[in-house]
C-alpha cells in the first residue's frame, strides 16, 4: 500500500513537471518577442515611435492572414508551400477584372477571393482524390504553376491605381492604427471560436493527431484536408488584398517567398510540424516577433540577406524546440 502511494506521487510529479515544462515553451516565446523589443528600442531610438510601431502592425497584418491557413495545413501534420503564389495569382486576377474588363470592385474583391479558395481545394483535392502522398508535393506543384500563370494572366505587366474598395483593407486607418491589423484581431478571435468550440475545428487537431484514428472514429478526414486547404488559399487570397491595399499595386512577382515566413511563425508560435498540437492565438506571437526582427533590422541597415538568414535560423531553433517537446510528450 505504501509503494502505491509513493508510485501515484511520483506520478503526478512527473506529470506536474512535464506541465510545467510545455508552459515554459509556449511562455518563452512571448518573452523573446519582449526581450527583442527592449533590444530593438535601445538599437534604434526610432523602433519605439508610433509610426513605426504602426508601419510594423501593417507589415505584420499580411503574414498574420496567411499563417492562419498555414496553422490550420501544419495542424492536420501538412503544410502549404503554395500561398505565396496563391495570394500573386488571385490579385492578378482581380487586378484584370477591375482594370481591364472594369469589373465592379467588389465583385473584383470576390473574384480574388474565391479564385485563392479554389486553388486551395485544388491542393486539398490532390491529396483526398488523385492521393498524392503529401501535400509538400501537391502544394509545390500548385505553387510553380500558379506562379507561372501570374506571368501569363497580364502578359508579365503589373496592375495598379485601384479603385478605394479595393485598396481599403491595406490602406486605411481607424486612428492611427491600420484597418488591416484590426481585421487580424477579428479573423485571429474568430478563428479561435472555431477551432475550440465547434466540432469541425476539434476534427482538424484530431486529425492532426492521428488521421486513422480520426477515420476510425467517424470522421471525414479527407473533408478536413479539403476545406483546410481551401481555407488555407481563401487566407492568401485575402492577405493578397491587403497587400494590393498597400502598395496600390498587383505584380506577377508579390507573395514569393512568403511561405516561408508564415511557417516560420506557426512553428515558433508553438505549433507542431508533427501535427495535433497548436495554438492559433500564438501564432500572431510568431508572426510579431518576425515582424519585430525584420523592422528591426531594416532600422540597423542590416542587408535584407542577412534579414533572411536571421528567420532562417530561428526557424531552425524553433523546430528543434518543436523535437524537444515531442520529447518532453513521449515523457508523459
Amino acid at each position: 500500500m505504501e509503494n502505491t502511494g509513493k508510485q501515484t506521487q511520483e506520478k503526478k510529479d512527473k506529470l506536474f513537471t512535464v506541465d510545467i515544462k510545455k508552459h515554459l515553451y509556449s511562455l518563452g516565446v512571448l518573452i523573446s518577442l519582449v526581450l527583442l523589443c527592449i533590444v530593438m528600442t535601445v538599437l534604434s531610438p526610432r523602433f519605439l515611435t508610433v509610426n513605426n510601431l504602426m508601419n510594423v502592425a501593417g507589415q505584420a497584418a499580411i503574414n498574420s492572414i496567411i499563417s492562419i491557413g498555414m496553422f490550420l495545413a501544419i495542424m492536420t501534420s501538412g503544410i502549404d508551400l503554395s500561398v505565396g503564389s496563391v495570394l500573386a495569382l488571385s490579385t492578378m486576377f482581380m487586378g484584370l477584372f477591375a482594370k481591364t474588363y472594369d469589373m465592379n470592385p467588389y465583385l473584383a474583391l470576390f473574384s480574388c477571393l474565391a479564385i485563392g479558395t479554389l486553388l486551395g481545394l485544388c491542393n486539398g483535392l490532390m491529396l483526398t482524390k488523385m492521393r498524392l502522398p503529401h501535400p509538400f508535393i501537391s502544394t509545390m506543384g500548385t505553387k510553380q504553376m500558379a506562379r507561372a500563370l501570374c506571368l501569363v494572366v497580364t502578359a508579365t505587366q503589373p496592375v495598379y491605381q485601384f479603385k478605394k474598395p479595393i485598396v481599403f483593407l491595406g490602406n486605411a486607418n481607424i486612428g492611427r492604427m491600420p484597418v488591416s491589423f484590426v481585421l487580424v484581431a477579428i479573423l485571429y478571435v474568430l478563428m479561435y471560436i472555431f477551432l475550440t468550440r465547434t466540432k469541425t475545428g476539434r476534427h482538424i487537431y484530431a486529425v492532426g493527431g492521428n488521421k486513422e484514428a480520426s477515420r476510425l472514429s467517424g470522421i471525414n478526414v479527407d473533408n478536413i484536408l479539403n476545406l483546410v486547404y481551401a481555407m488555407s488559399g481563401f487566407f492568401a487570397a485575402l492577405a493578397g488584398i491587403v497587400l494590393v491595399g498597400r502598395v496600390d499595386t498587383a505584380f506577377p512577382l508579390a507573395g514569393v517567398d512568403y511561405e516561408t515566413d508564415a511557417i516560420a511563425a506557426v512553428i515558433i508560435g508553438g505549433s507542431s510540424f508533427f501535427g495535433g498540437i497548436g495554438k492559433i492565438g500564438n501564432t500572431i506571437v510568431g508572426v510579431l516577433l518576425i515582424a519585430v526582427l525584420r523592422n528591426g533590422l531594416n532600422l540597423l541597415g542590416v542587408p535584407s540577406a542577412w534579414q533572411t538568414f536571421s528567420v532562417g535560423a530561428v526557424i531552425i531553433v524553433a523546430v528543434y524546440i518543436d523535437v524537444l517537446r515531442q520529447k518532453v510528450m513521449k515523457q508523459k
